[in-house]
């Protein structure tokens, strides 16, 4: 793979860990917060899909959805504690990045490869997470799927940052955790690298379409 152009990398799951919202309240949500926190996850991406495809009309920002899907979920778990909701939610904000991200950004900016963010984040959960990760400044653009109002992995979405940098996506990396994202920016052009941090197996044919990696350490030199 020649270097790219840019490197666009997925936020949530990807660059930031969406766990540790509720890993840094733990010891208040008891044994079972980790299957807390993945259901409170995939009620996030499931009502961004079902938002997407019933139409413009019924579009709401990534935060609102957060909030949604974090009600559900402590329905579902019988959560009641309000504080402590309130709490986790506002962790969601502040969200720890990945130990080599920082690391991995600055190399990639040595090496003189404009990076950026492509996220279904609204422009103030973007801004300041990455203030508070950290890495706000090794990024030369973050992008929202607000600038055209509709979900991953919806082509309008993979457009934004292909026209940031020049419009031909098959000269950009493009890295995401989520390999229903890894797999529409696949189709979109992009050379893909899905981080597969827990070893699931290889879905919508991305054992084909992109190059798996298991941390995002070794990027730098996999692409120099």
């Amino acid at each position: 793979m020649p270097r790219p152009a840019a490197v666009i990398f997925d936020a949530y799951g990807t660059l930031l860990n969406v766990h540790a919202a509720m890993a840094r309240h733990a010891d208040r949500l008891g044994p079972a917060w980790q299957a807390i926190s993945a259901d409170w996850r995939a009620k996030q991406i499931e009502y961004t899909w079902v938002r997407s495809l019933a139409g413009p009309s019924h579009h709401r920002d990534f935060w609102r959805l957060t909030e949604e899907a974090l009600a559900w979920t402590a329905a579902r778990h019988r959560i009641t504690d309000a504080a402590l909701l309130a709490d986790v939610l506002q962790a969601y904000r502040v969200l720890d990045a990945y130990p080599e991200v920082p690391a991995m950004l600055r190399r990639l900016g040595e090496m003189g490869i404009p990076r950026a963010i492509l996220s279904n984040g609204d422009p103030g959960m973007l801004n300041q997470a990455v203030q508070a990760a950290g890495i706000a400044v090794e990024l030369d653009a973050v992008l929202s799927i607000e600038a055209v109002g509709v979900y991953k992995p919806d082509p309008r979405v993979y457009r934004l940052a292909a026209d940031c940098f020049g419009g031909d996506a098959a000269k950009m990396a493009f890295v995401s955790s989520n390999p229903w994202d890894a797999f529409g920016a696949a189709c979109f052009g992009f050379q893909v690298w899905w981080v597969n941090r827990t070893g699931v197996p290889a879905e919508y044919d991305l054992h084909a379409l992109a190059t798996e990696t298991t941390d995002l350490a070794s990027l730098p030199d996999r692409l120099a």
